[in-house]
This record gives structure tokens, sequence and C-alpha cells, in this order.
């Protein structure tokens, strides 16, 4: 009997030690785990701000480049780059809270988007007119977005 009391009891002991052990085991995972989890949060949220910051950027770039090209009477560019820049506004607007534009610049963007028919017909009958109202609605874009 006295040898079955000290093999349960080595049993015992045997298993606490793999249970500490693990346990060590498990404070040191996450000692080394929690850091990188946490900076890689970090670089995935700023990550996001320069992927929103790309895309107001691009927007307007598009918007630039129709701007000029309608100044230099190339409607036809003007009215392609003019297309793409509403088509690339209205999904990033669809996209809601995911969205690169703030509520408010959410707002006044949507009054915005409702020259579109317009100024496509405008470009589209390559009027003059059309250069000086894209270069309007880019002063307006930029005012919105910076």
């Amino acid at each position: 009997m006295n040898r079955n009391a000290q093999s349960e009891s080595g049993k015992r002991s045997w298993v606490h030690q793999v249970l500490g052990y693990t346990i060590i085991l498990l404070v040191v995972f996450l000692l080394g785990f929690v850091p990188v989890w946490l900076r890689s949060r970090d670089v995935s949220r700023r990550l996001a701000e320069s992927e929103q910051q790309l895309t107001l950027a691009q927007t307007q770039n598009i918007l630039a480049s129709a701007a000029i090209d309608a100044r230099q009477g190339n409607y036809e560019a003007a009215h392609q780059s003019a297309g793409d820049f509403f088509t690339v506004v209205q999904t990033e607007m669809d996209k809601g809270a995911d969205s690169a534009f703030s509520p408010a610049q959410s707002e006044e963007i949507r009054l915005l988007l409702d020259q579109r028919d317009e100024l496509v017909t405008l470009l589209a009958r390559s009027d003059p007119a059309a250069a000086d109202r894209l270069a309007d609605l880019y002063s307006a874009y930029r005012e919105v977005v910076e």
C-alpha cells in the first residue's frame, strides 16, 4: 500500500510539474505575442488611414485631369476622367462607415454629385463652359476634402 501511495504521489507530482511548465510556457508566449499584436494593430490602423488619404488624393487628381483636359479642349478625355471621378466618388460614398469621407464630407459631396448629369452633358457636347464648371467642381471638392 505504501508503494501505491508513493506511485500516486509521484504521478501527481509529475502532473503538477507538467501543468506548471505549461503555464510558464503560456505566459512566456503571451509576453511575446501581446506586443507584436499591439504593434500589428497600430500598423493596420495607420495603413487604413493612409489608404483613405490615397483614395482622396487619387480622386482629386482624376478631377484635376478632367479640368485640365477640358481647358485644353480635349473634351473626350475630360468626359472620361469626369465619369471616372463621379464613379469613384459614388463607390466611396457607398462604403458607408468605411468610406474615406467623413459624414460631414459625405453630405457636401452629395451636393457635388448632383452636378454629374449636367456636367457630363456639357462635356459630351464639347461645350467650352464645361472647363469652367470642372474647375469650379475641383475647387469645391478640394475645399471639402482638405
